[in-house]
């Protein structure tokens, strides 16, 4: 089959590779000429030194190429350029191409989940789905074994993700619960700018946990409140990746955080990592979805203080740590949505 990947960041590359193992033609596509030309000749995209693109990858900046004959296509570019790409997709893609978004984020300025900015997009008869989990792309792409689930509302779009994708090194899940999968995938870069930024300040392995156990039940709550399932959350894309993003040496939104944990302005810090830090977005869409739905998420709420107001880090903390006692198990629902 056909694969067109939408994006040659390091995340669209590793996918690429997926793909390939598994014996499909692909084509990964850049919106820009001079990145394609230098993948293209060096068979290496810089993101990920040391790994060999296969030359039967094809590797184009025309959307035409890209598109053509695509029976599966793949979106894999940063938040902000999700709805760009995705307009410029329309019309070009078969009525039954397949379509897979594997980027990670809410767009920062409607507050939008990413399946229902494409469906709004291509139609409510396309066939949907996004793909989440513990994956760096550093590991993925050098086949370290690696799971991940694919979420869709249709259960046998979702079995056909899990049959494109799973091979040995590789492991898929289905879920149908597209809002936790998603909402996990962007939730957790908040909490892992936040761990960073505790790490940065000197804090200890106590303080980070606290961040991730109590920044997990946020997310299992707003994730109810929009109408997901709170058991999504345990799993590989809510406390999955949550942990790989909070501790990994690969994790761009926990390097932002120890950045600024050491004194460095926020925008400064997303500069210095040198590539899309996704958590300074969804910190906002984050605060607006917490005023929209009354949900209570005060490690978010701080976190866009800190890399939004200029806050100090240090009273951000003190202000969580002095908020009046509770009950984990408050209104009898149990941690998850307290």
């Amino acid at each position: 089959m056909k694969v067109s990947v939408f994006g040659s960041g390091a995340w669209g590359t590793a996918i690429a590779l997926v793909l390939h193992d598994n014996g499909h033609e692909v084509t990964l596509w850049s919106k820009f000429e001079e990145e394609a030309a230098v993948i293209r000749d060096a068979r290496e995209n810089p993101l990920l030194k040391g790994v060999s693109i296969p030359k039967d990858i094809a590797v184009t900046s025309q959307l035409d190429e890209a598109t053509a004959e695509a029976g599966v296509a793949v979106i894999a570019v940063p938040s902000f350029a999700l709805r760009e790409t995705t307009e410029a997709l329309k019309g070009e893609l078969s009525a039954d191409c397949l379509v897979i978004c594997v980027s990670k984020g809410i767009e920062k300025d409607a507050s939008a989940l990413f399946t229902d900015i494409i469906t709004g997009i291509l139609g409510a008869g396309a066939r949907i789905a996004s793909i989440s989990g513990p994956t760096h792309a550093e590991e993925v792409a050098l086949r370290i074994p690696s799971a991940c689930v694919a979420a869709s509302r249709d259960p046998g779009v979702a079995q056909q993700v899990q049959e494109l994708f799973m091979n040995e090194r590789f492991r898929v899940y289905t879920s149908t619960d597209v809002i936790g999968v998603e909402l996990g995938a962007a939730l957790k870069n908040v909490i892992a700018i936040s761990a960073g930024i505790c790490d940065g300040l000197g804090y200890g392995d106590n303080t980070i946990a606290m961040l991730m156990t109590r920044g997990l039940a946020e997310m299992a709550r707003l994730c109810v409140a929009m109408g997901g399932h709170k058991e999504t959350l345990a799993g590989l894309a809510g406390l999955g990746d949550l942990i790989v993003t909070c501790g990994s040496r690969h994790s761009r939104n926990r390097r932002a955080g120890v950045l600024i944990g050491k004194g460095m302005p926020a925008v400064e810090a997303m500069r210095e990592v040198g590539a899309v830090v996704e958590g300074y977005y969804a910190a906002k869409a984050a605060r607006e979805l917490s005023a929209k739905t009354g949900v209570s998420m005060p490690i978010c709420e701080e976190a866009y203080n800190v890399l939004y107001e200029g806050k100090d880090p240090v009273e951000a903390m003190a202000q969580l740590m002095g908020r009046s006692g509770k009950s984990e198990q408050s209104g009898g629902e149990g941690a998850w949505v307290m």
